[in-house]
Order: structure tokens, then sequence, then C-alpha cells
């Protein structure tokens, strides 16, 4: 068993991966099958006891003190995570402090730079705006 246990999304993109590289190689499989698959590649009987034990949580970078990137407004960021709670499965609210004040109005004359935001991120890594 690793002692790193990726997070629910990851999971389930490692079967996806699984899969697809299966369908490649002209070999189909189920994706229950490949969950299977990911669950004793982490060393756990079946997925049900994998997923148990990997519960609904972030992916680290997502955790109080992680570093992400990205771009909120068009506008590119880096930023720490001050908090993360699940808001649904696979979905989380995370308050993010920016290296720098990002402007969030796109008008000349004025401007209002924001340096602490929330968003509700998914599992790809977006919001769904």
């Amino acid at each position: 068993m690793t002692s790193q246990l990726p997070s629910l999304p990851e999971a389930k993109s490692q079967a996806k991966t699984h899969r697809r590289e299966h369908a490649d190689q002209g070999t189909e499989i189920s994706h229950s099958q490949s969950l299977e698959w990911v669950a004793r590649q982490h060393g756990f009987r079946d997925w049900n006891a994998f997923h148990a034990a990997i519960g609904d949580r972030p992916p680290a970078a997502w955790t109080p003190d992680g570093r992400v990137t990205g771009t909120y407004l068009s506008r590119a960021f880096k930023a720490t995570v001050v908090s993360s709670a699940p808001v649904s499965p696979g979905w989380f609210r995370l308050t993010l402090d920016f290296d720098e004040p990002v402007d969030v109005v796109h008008f000349d004359s004025f401007s209002n730079f924001r340096k602490r935001v929330q968003c509700v991120v998914g599992p790809s890594g977006t919001t769904k705006e």
C-alpha cells in the first residue's frame, strides 16, 4: 500500500487513464473493472474499501498552506490556500490568498484589487463559471 493515497478525483482519473490505455490496445474493460484495478494498485481488496479509505478529501495542493496557480477573471495568479471545505463529492470551497492582488474590474478609469477570494472548485480544478 502506498503511504500517500490519491484524492477521489485523482483515483477516478487513474481509472479512466487505465481504461483508455486498454482501449488503445484493443481490449475493452468496464469502468468498474478499472476502478477495482486502481484499488488493488494501492493495496486494497476492492474499490469500496479504497473509496472508504480515501474519503472525500481535497487534493494535497487544495489543503491549507497549499500552493495553487491559475486564472481568476482571466488574470493569472499564484496563491496560497487559506482554507478548504467540501461542498459536494469532488467539489471544495477554497479561500485563496493571492501573492499579488488581482484587479477584478475591467475599466480603465477604475480598479478594485482583491488579495483574498473564495471559490468553489471541482474535480477538474476549475469552477463552474
